[in-house]
C-alpha cells in the first residue's frame, strides 16, 4: 500500500553533502522504488528567524518561508527526520524549524483549551534517523538516548504523531565502507516499506 512520506533533513549545512544526506537519499530511493510519494524538506536550505516568546509562537504569522513546510507536513502520513547528534542533542537550526512549523492551529487543533486534547498531527507515524560519533549503545545506555526520547515525547508525540521509531547510528567517522553499504542498504528498506 503507497504511503505519502516527508523526509525532514534536520542537518544545518546544506553547502556540502553530509552522511545524513547520504541516508535519506537512500531511503528516499528505497520509497520511490517501491511506488510511495515522497516530498523533502532540507532545513539547511531555509531562511527563518527563531522564535523568542510564546507570544510570537501563538500570535506572530509563520514566516512564508515555512508555509510549504506546514503544507508538506499536513499532507504525509508518515515523516522521516535526519539529523546529527550535536552537543547531545539535534542542531539548533532544525530545533527552531520544528519550533515554528509546530504553531498553534495547525500542531494543535485551533481553539482548543487544552494542549493534551488538542493534538493537530493525529495518524502520522514517524521515524528519527540520528547520527552520531559515540557508539549508538553507549548514547542509548549510558544517556539514555535523552533527547531522541525527549522528540518523541516532547514534540512529536505531543502534537498526535505515533508510532515512532529510532535508528542511531553511531561511530559515523570510523565507519567502513562496507558498514556504510550496509546503513545504506537498511535505510533503502525502511524507504521500500515506508518504516
Amino acid at each position: 500500500m503507497s504511503r505519502r512520506i516527508l523526509i525532514l533533513q534536520g542537518h544545518p549545512d546544506a553547502s556540502e553533502p553530509h552522511l545524513c544526506h547520504a541516508l535519506a537519499q537512500h531511503y528516499l530511493e528505497g520509497a520511490e522504488a517501491t511506488g510511495h510519494s515522497v516530498r523533502v524538506i532540507d532545513v539547511g536550505t531555509l531562511d527563518f528567524p527563531l522564535l523568542r516568546s510564546r507570544r510570537a509562537w501563538e500570535n506572530e504569522p509563520l514566516p512564508e518561508a515555512l508555509r510549504e513546510s506546514q503544507t508538506a507536513i499536513a499532507w504525509a502520513e508518515h515523516l522521516v527526520l535526519f539529523f546529527p547528534l550535536w552537543l547531545g542533542d539535534m542542531p539548533a537550526l532544525f530545533k527552531g524549524f520544528l519550533e515554528q512549523v509546530a504553531r498553534p492551529g495547525f500542531a494543535f487543533a485551533p481553539g482548543a483549551t487544552s494542549p493534551f486534547a488538542a493534538k493537530g498531527l493525529s495518524g502520522r507515524s514517524a521515524r528519527v534517523v540520528v547520527t552520531m560519533g559515540m557508539p549508538a549503545l553507549v548514547y542509548e545506555h549510558f544517556y539514555r538516548a535523552h533527547s531522541v526520547k525527549s522528540l518523541e515525547r516532547n514534540v512529536l508525540g505531543f502534537v498526535g504523531i505515533a508510532p515512532i521509531e529510532a535508528t542511531l547510528i553511531g561511530q559515523v567517522e570510523s565507519l567502513s565502507e562496507r558498514a556504510l553499504r550496509a546503513w545504506f542498504e537498511r535505510l533503502h528498506e525502511m524507504g521500500r516499506w515506508a518504516r
